[in-house]
């Protein structure tokens, strides 16, 4: 398998990117994917100032290997929005991001929902709406590898 090691100054400067991105959309929430996009949240929350930043936990994969099914869980109270970036480091399959889209759907109607990312994979069944780069092989973050 393909593998990119994603480090910690290309990561500084594709934020910044995803920032200048992100910056029009006017997101009155930021909404964190636990626990890929927790690195890249906390970096465009300061950028942009945003105190509003809640985390869902996901759990689709087990280490490298992907898992049959997909949890979504500590959805936070997101009533008071009306403007939620959902921030992540990666768009692989898509099967998660559209469980996760499809519950905060439903569960909040009137809020608009954006999603930001690092990475997307052209192959997944969604396309975040704000991204930096396509992923076309294993992506291995800093935050990943570097502290063990």
């Amino acid at each position: 398998m393909n593998k990119l090691y994603y480090s910690y100054e290309i990561f500084k400067e594709d934020t910044q990117n995803l920032v200048n991105l992100c910056r029009n959309f006017e997101a009155d929430t930021f909404l964190s994917i636990a626990r890929g996009g927790l690195t890249l949240s906390h970096l465009m929350a300061q950028a942009l100032n945003q105190r509003n930043l809640f985390i869902i936990n996901s759990i689709s994969y087990d280490r490298k290997t992907q898992k049959n099914s997909h949890d979504v869980f500590n959805i936070p109270d997101l009533s008071n929005s009306k403007k939620v970036l959902i921030i992540d480091d990666i768009i692989d399959s898509g099967n998660t991001m559209k469980l996760i889209l499809e519950i905060l759907k439903n569960k909040y109607p009137n809020i608009e929902f954006k999603l930001a990312t690092l990475f997307y994979k052209k192959s997944a069944l969604i396309k975040p709406d704000f991204y930096v780069k396509e992923a076309n092989c294993w992506i291995e973050f800093f935050w990943e590898v570097d502290i063990k």
